[in-house]
Order: structure tokens, then C-alpha cells, then sequence
């Protein structure tokens, strides 16, 4: 592989069996910064990813009059309150390339004094903050957008007003802004959400926030009202199964091949990619499961998969595999019959549109796919051997369809040339480093 902005692969890596960690977790890694800059007192992070993402969060806080004390192994935040930040007027926040970021903040905001325009890269400029405007304007927030998006501007309400939300995208972004918003608010504020990742109540829940949660068949309804004080939280954020999920994939599509992933966070709103590979017929074990600060963190064990078989996705399974349907379409391609993924248009709301993407990788690999603006449908072939040149380029610099390329350089064979590598700063950095630590 080159080391420029562009890699080469001209070979199919070989057998391997190997112990791996992949960095921490990146929604963890966020909501740690975010809950640490408005809780009172020092709060340690271990394994804190260092991504671009992650660091546009601390750069964030920092502009907010938080002092951030960082080095490789470890990262201090000395919160200063719920209401403790501290920063002049008109100041610009940049989020970047990341979403959690970007809407998270805007939440905790919800009573910022003066205006703050928030900004971010090309792609997440298009992607849709109206979203999350919708809700907090309820609360009292005056905020002006740029055609639904980036740049915005937000300023806070004195006294913001508790809301009752309907939350029906299954967007856990939307649901942790209007909970961050409600832990600022007197009153109760009510959200009765479509199930999604539950990182911030599980995180509210371990740090005993006035929080309620109750289950009625596809929603969660979520009661929030008014914190004293949040304390501080000393964190060893557990690995990243998004991350994980290359990894797996890369063994289930190689021969004879083993892998090993430790210490990672098997959320059940966040484990649908195993639901759905194992189904394909994906040996996958997980081991030594224990509980960690509300979250389950476990061993996870990948053999080779000879014999895979076609799926037709439940669609309850999507919120729990958002991030990891371009990898899964991999295993798809290499399928037997004809699998179907319906429902998912929120992925072409993504970095980049990750639904056309990746039926567009599929078709320069030689697979078939029929696509609506909501589903694929991708007509697996077992024996599929790849003989030609393919390039992955213009894609809005999405880590994921970077590192999905790279998956299926690897694994289908083929000469390929990958450009922008770059891209895997936002959220897996050491990415290569761990691909070339197999090849070895």
C-alpha cells in the first residue's frame, strides 16, 4: 500500500489469525467531551478516540472557556457546570465532519446568552440540521439556518420552555440534543422516540440525571427535567464496533482465516450488523461479556465464512446498523440468492449518499443491484473473482466508503486505486496501521 493520498491494492491479503484492538468508541468518545464540559469538577477519559471528530469536539468546549488537558494516553476535562461556560460574543464553532457534534452542542446551548454560529466541512454542511432546529426553536432558541443546514446560528432562550416532542426519524442525534436541552430546562420535557442508539440515557442513567425511560412498542418515551449538577466522569471508553465491523467482515470474506477484537461495545442499539451477519451465516462469538457504566462491552471472535446466504433485512434491524450497511452489502455481493436492505434512506443522509455509494461499488465489482431512493436489492455471487482495475474517487471523503473499498480490494481481489485515505482521520486514523499488522 502507498503512503499518498491515494493507496494501491493489487492483492488479496492472505490468512490470518490475530488479536486486535480498534480505537474507542466515537459516539462514546463525543458524549464524554460534551457531558464533561458541562459537569462540575475533573473528568478522566482512557482509550478516548483521537479523530478528527473527537478533537473538533474538544476544540469546541475549548471555545466555550474549557480548560482540555490531552496527550496520547489519556484526556482531562475540568467541567465547569451546567451553566459554566464562559466565551465572548459572536464566536464560530467548527464541527467539522461531524454530525453528533454539531447538533449534540446546539442542545446544550438552548440558554447560550449571545449568538453562536456554528459551521463544518462541505459534507456535513449538506446534511440536514432542521432536524434538530425544529425542536430546540420549541424551546425557545432563536436559530437561522443555511437551507436546512450549515452555517447556523443559534442563540439561547433565558428561560427555556419544557416541550412534548415526537421523534419519529429514529434519529438518536435528534433525541440526545432535546435531552441534553431538557436537562437545562424547569419542567418536564417529554420525547416519545422511535428506537435509536441509547448512549445518552444510558450515560445520563449511570450519572443519575432526573431521567425516565419507558418502552412502548417501536418508541421509547423519554422524561427529562431540570439537573442539579452533573458530576464528573472518569471514562475508559470501550472500542468501536463501527470500527470493529471492518475487521469482521474482513475475516468472514477471507480464507482460514481467525480474528480476535477486544474490548468492544456490544450496545444492543449498535449490534445489528452481528444480528444480520449471522443470520448470512457469519461465525461470530462473543465472549466475556461484562457491564461497563451502563454500557455492554464484550470479546469478539471471527471465523471464515464459507458458505454465505442472502438476506431480506428486517427493517427494525436498520437504526441498530445504520453505520454498517456499506460493509454488510460486502457480504451481500459474496451471498448466495438475492439479498434485500429496505427502509434505509437515512443513509443517503449520511457523509456522503452511502446508499448509492454503495451500490455504485458494487456495480464497478461487477455485482448487479436494483436501488430505490429507500433500497437495494444485491444479487450475490459466491464465486465472484475480481480481474480489473476499479477507482473510488469523489466520494465526499466518507470514512466509510474508504475503508469499505479497502475491505473489498482485499477480500474480492482486483487492482484498486483508492483516493482521499485521509478520510479515516474523522474516525478511525490507525485504520491502515491495523490492516498492514494481518498482512504481516
Amino acid at each position: 500500500m502507498s503512503n499518498s493520498k491515494i493507496i494501491n491494492i493489487n492483492n488479496k491479503i492472505n490468512s490470518f489469525n490475530k488479536t486486535i484492538t480498534v480505537p474507542g468508541d466515537k459516539s462514546l468518545s463525543i458524549r464524554w467531551v460534551l457531558f464533561s464540559s458541562i459537569a462540575k469538577g475533573k473528568s478522566k477519559a482512557l482509550n478516548l478516540l483521537l479523530s478528527d471528530d473527537v478533537m473538533a469536539a474538544i476544540n469546541a468546549i475549548k471555545k466555550l472557556g474549557i480548560k482540555v488537558r490531552l496527550n496520547k494516553k489519556n484526556c482531562t476535562i475540568f467541567g465547569n457546570g451546567l451553566s459554566g461556560y464562559v466565551y465572548k460574543k459572536n464566536i464560530t464553532i467548527n464541527a467539522e465532519n461531524s454530525g453528533t457534534l454539531g447538533r449534540l452542542i446546539m442542545g446544550i446551548l438552548i440558554d447560550s446568552p449571545y449568538k453562536i454560529k456554528i459551521i463544518g466541512d462541505k459534507s456535513l454542511s449538506k446534511r440536514d440540521f432542521n432536524r434538530v432546529a425544529e425542536p430546540l426553536k420549541k424551546f425557545g432558541a432563536d436559530i437561522k439556518l443555511t437551507n436546512k443546514g450549515l452555517p447556523l446560528t443559534i442563540k439561547g432562550s433565558k428561560n427555556p420552555l419544557p416541550i412534548n416532542y415526537l421523534e419519529n426519524k429514529g434519529s438518536a442525534q435528534v433525541k440526545s440534543s432535546i435531552i441534553l436541552a431538557g436537562l437545562k430546562t424547569k419542567g418536564k420535557t417529554s420525547i416519545q422516540s422511535k428506537f435509536s442508539r441509547n448512549h445518552t440515557e444510558l450515560l445520563c442513567k449511570h450519572l443519575n440525571l432526573p431521567i425516565k425511560i419507558k418502552k412502548i412498542k417501536n418508541y421509547d418515551l423519554i422524561e427529562v427535567k431540570k439537573a442539579k449538577k452533573i458530576k464528573p466522569i472518569n471514562y475508559k471508553i470501550p472500542s468501536d464496533i463501527s470500527s470493529g465491523a471492518f475487521f469482521i467482515v474482513l475475516t468472514a470474506l477471507s480464507k482460514n482465516s481467525k480474528i480476535l477484537i477486544k474490548n468492544v461495545n456490544i450496545n444492543s442499539s449498535r449490534i445489528g450488523i452481528i444480528t444480520i451477519l449471522k443470520k448470512m451465516g457469519v461465525n461470530i462469538i462473543l465472549k466475556n461479556k461484562k457491564k461497563y457504566k451502563n454500557e455492554l462491552i464484550a470479546n469478539i471472535l471471527v471465523s471464515s465464512s464459507k458458505k454465505l446466504k442472502a438476506i431480506d433485512c428486517p427493517s427494525k434491524l436498520n437504526s441498530k446498523s445504520i453505520d454498517e450497511f456499506l460493509i454488510i452489502f460486502l457480504v451481500a455481493a459474496k451471498a448466495k440468492g438475492v439479498s434485500i436492505f429496505k427502509d434505509i434512506g437515512e443513509l443517503n443522509k449520511k457523509e456522503s449518499p452511502r446508499l448509492k455509494w454503495g451500490s455504485k461499488i458494487l456495480n464497478k465489482m461487477g455485482i448487479k443491484t436494483t436501488t430505490t431512493d429507500s433500497s437495494i436489492k444485491i444479487f450475490g455471487n459466491p464465486n465472484l473473482e475480481i480481474n480489473k482495475k476499479i477507482v473510488i474517487k469523489n466520494y465526499l471523503k466518507d470514512h466509510r466508503v474508504f475503508m469499505t473499498s479497502v475491505i473489498a480490494a482485499l477480500t474480492f481481489g482486483g487492482s484498486w486505486e483508492i483516493h482521499d485515505h485521509d478520510s479515516i482521520k474523522t474516525s478511525f486514523p490507525t485504520f491502515l496501521k491495523t490492516i498492514n499488522s494481518l498482512i504481516k
